[in-house]
């Protein structure tokens, strides 16, 4: 399609052309927003035939990407994205909501939401013929990174510290990256990451850096809306959608707070969607800045077990702030131990979260407590990724399974108790 113009500055509006910039604004640092030719796609593209479309990944929205197709359709990389919405109306009735919903992006390649931010910037890199990819991450962005590179053979450095899980450390190597393990946290590993691409010109991905980033997790509201279009003909009620989305460095809720905007800019989404944007306690940096009825993203010392939304200084914070005020939501921090909640409260429903994915659901939880949301209301929850990312907070958020001898006595006794 042709359809990536250039980009705008989300501080100054300066709009540059797609040559001239490749990361953060040159004047004052500011993420950029990707700006697409509109009128064309308006032109040619319809709603209905993206509908109709037989692609089950995010390639199936490819005309309102700003990347060409990259192929490789029988490998992971084309897999990324369409992941399910499951109806889990026991956990909604719970606290006076008819209609809840999880969309479950544990069900990506390497089960995490970043699959998305990953496809999308490997598209970029094959178009611009860029040999290295490299990020930071605290596991789920360089698993994302390592897994699309391997389906394609793309090479990839990824820097993470040193703490994190070891499940999350194990995908990286297992999909042949070169992972090196930095002594401090995220924050360190990020502006080390930035060094090293300017040292050696290997095209960074990092998260609320790099604009591509943004354009593949716009991809979940793209489903989000062509799931409400179906679910809005099929029901009689005049239903409001509130979307709960979990954070740490912002990039996941301004992605899908672009995604939406570019709908609306289409002119193929009537109202945009409430935003909720959801933190933990020990790592609310942005909660704070909205809280204060600012902008300003002023750094924290982050102390959270959920270690994909654990960021001292969020990179994506002025439009995460925005992306709750601009659809009329708000912000909610949550204590670790309703993280730990939440992780056993989906669990019960089938659905097997990390503590960062749960973080929405508790953030829900809290909302509806407060009233926040309305009993008519359509609430929808972003599981980010999978527990199996990170079992040792699993398994503090439920019991110990008891140890019995082999025998019917043992049993017999056990179940008494």
């Amino acid at each position: 399609m042709g359809s990536f113009v250039g980009y705008r500055c989300s501080i100054c509006h300066k709009e540059f052309a797609p040559e001239e910039v490749q990361y953060t604004c040159p004047h004052d640092g500011g993420n950029l927003d990707v700006i697409l030719d509109y009128p064309v796609i308006q032109k040619y593209v319809s709603p209905q035939q993206i509908f109709q479309s037989n692609e089950s990944s995010l390639w199936r929205y490819l005309p309102i990407l700003p990347v060409r197709e990259a192929g490789y359709f029988d490998t992971p990389f084309h897999r990324a994205g369409f992941t399910p919405l499951f109806s889990t109306p026991s956990l909604g009735k719970a606290f006076g909501v008819d209609d809840l919903w999880v969309k479950d992006e544990s069900r990506n390649p390497t089960a995490s939401f970043k699959d998305r931010a990953s496809a999308v910037v490997v598209a970029r890199a094959q178009e611009i013929k860029a040999e290295v990819v490299v990020t930071a991450s605290t596991g789920n962005a360089g698993a994302a990174l390592a897994g699309m590179a391997a389906a394609i053979g793309q090479k990839a450095v990824i820097f993470a510290p040193r703490t994190a899980p070891p499940a999350k450390i194990a995908q990286l190597l297992v999909f042949g990256a070169q992972v090196i393990l930095v002594d401090g946290n995220y924050d360190s590993a990020f502006d080390l990451t930035i060094q090293a691409s300017q040292e050696f010109g290997w095209y960074c991905r990092n998260t609320g850096y790099n604009p591509f980033t943004a354009e593949g997790k716009k991809t979940a509201a793209f489903e989000i809306w062509e799931w409400w279009e179906k679910q809005r003909k099929l029901s009689s009620t005049a239903r409001k959608l509130v979307v709960f989305v979990s954070v740490g460095d912002g990039n996941i809720i301004s992605g899908i707070h672009k995604g939406f905007k570019d709908l609306l800019t289409l002119g193929w989404l009537e109202t945009m969607p409430r935003i909720i944007g959801v933190q933990a306690v020990g790592s609310a940096a942005i909660a704070n800045a909205f809280q204060s009825g600012t902008e300003k993203i002023v750094p924290v010392a982050a102390n959270t077990l959920a270690d994909s939304i654990s960021v001292d200084l969020p990179r994506d914070g002025v439009r995460a702030v925005r992306a709750a005020r601009e659809t009329n939501g708000t912000y909610i921090t949550v204590e670790d131990t309703e993280i730990l909640t939440a992780i056993a409260a989906l669990g019960k429903v089938g659905i097997f979260a990390e503590p960062a994915g749960a973080t929405a659901y508790a953030g829900f939880v809290k909302a509806a407590q407060n009233g926040l949301v309305q009993s008519t209301d359509t609430v929808l929850v972003l599981n980010t990724g999978s527990g199996l990312k990170d079992v040792k907070a699993a398994m503090q958020a439920v019991q110990e399974a008891p140890i019995i001898e082999p025998s019917m006595k043992a049993l017999k006794q056990y179940l008494e108790r």
